[in-house]
Order: structure tokens, then sequence, then C-alpha cells
């Protein structure tokens, strides 16, 4: 199986699928392997992922680190944390933020690749293009009633949640349950996950 999964990694890493639609040309962001425990499901790089070629290493990243409480070396071992976002490459701009992740991506890639990933114990689902899709017809109508039902989905090892971007403070300030209430067990998972 991780012959395989390299195999479709590099394959992944060569995606050109939706070139033509992105501004900044294709560059693929992604971490996985066959003995992670914990996956992240965010939305798309942003314009630093994308120069970076490093996923969440941004001030959006620095949050949700902390959120975990995990330090960058833990966040960034692939052989532990898998980070799959439902759009690998940068979409570019739509509106006052980023346009929404291009649907490629997980047509084409996600069903090859999250069976190759058997030891996930917990999902995170980072914003609403990831809570759509893996909660589908269970998700709530909006981002702010999925999250705060977050208890119904742990049992299934999925956590949704807010984007940890910095553009959400007025979010974070208008839902202080969040902090107190999703903070503390999302790190208790983690801990538990990780080992």
């Amino acid at each position: 199986m991780s012959r395989k999964l390299d195999t479709l990694l590099k394959d992944i890493r060569a995606c050109t699928i939706c070139e033509a639609h992105l501004p900044l040309g294709p560059r693929p962001v992604l971490r996985a392997s066959t003995s992670a425990r914990l996956l992240i499901v965010g939305q798309a790089p942003g314009t630093r992922v994308h120069a970076s070629g490093i996923p969440w290493d941004d001030a959006s990243g620095r949050r949700l680190r902390d959120w975990l409480q995990v330090d960058a070396d833990t966040f960034y071992d692939e052989s532990r944390v898998a980070i799959v976002p439902m759009g690998f490459c940068y979409p570019g701009r739509k509106g006052g933020g980023d346009a929404p992740p291009r649907p490629e991506c997980r047509a084409t890639w996600h069903p090859r690749l999250l069976p190759l990933l058997p030891d996930i114990g917990l999902t995170l689902l980072i914003g609403q293009y990831a809570q759509a899709h893996f909660l589908g017809d269970r998700r709530k109508p909006g981002l702010t009633a999925t999250v705060a039902a977050w208890r119904e989905y742990l049992g299934d090892g999925l956590l949704p949640l807010p984007h940890p971007s910095p553009r959400n403070v007025a979010w974070f300030k208008a839902n202080p349950w969040f902090e107190d209430d999703v903070l503390p067990t999302l790190r208790e998972r983690v801990r538990d996950t990780l080992g």
C-alpha cells in the first residue's frame, strides 16, 4: 500500500488537470503517509503556501497548530499527520478572499487517495467545503451551526472547525463557545490520536 501511495502522490504532484483555471499555475500541495493517524482537510493553498510548497505555512497554520497544541515538527511529520485539502492548488481570488477550491482535485484524486490512509483516527474538517463534502446531508445550515454540532460527528472520527484565518477574528469573538468547548476536546483528541 505504501508503494501505491508513493506512486499516487507523484502523480498528484505532477497534476495539471485544471491548469487553465489557476492564475499562478499548478503546484499541488499535500502530505500523506499510510501510517498517518490525523487527517487535516482544509480548503486550498493560499498564495504563501503556493510559493513555499509547505501546507499551512502562514498565519492560519500558526493558529491551527496553536489550536492543536502541536509543534511544527509534529504537524509536518507526514508519518503521523496527513494534510489533504479539498483543492491542492491555489485557486485564485474571488470577491474579498480566495476562490473556492477547484472541484477537480476532490473528484479526481480523493477517491483514490483517502482509501490509502487506513490508520486515520481523527479527521479535521476545516471550513465549509470540507464539511460539505465529508458530512453531506448531515451538515447543518451554515458553518457556525455545523461547528456548534461538533459532538454529533465526533463518534465518526470527524471534527468540523472554522478556518483559522486571521480574517475570522470577528467569528471567534462572536462565538466564544468554540474556544471554551471545542478546543479542549480537539486538543485531547489530537493528543490521543497522535499518541
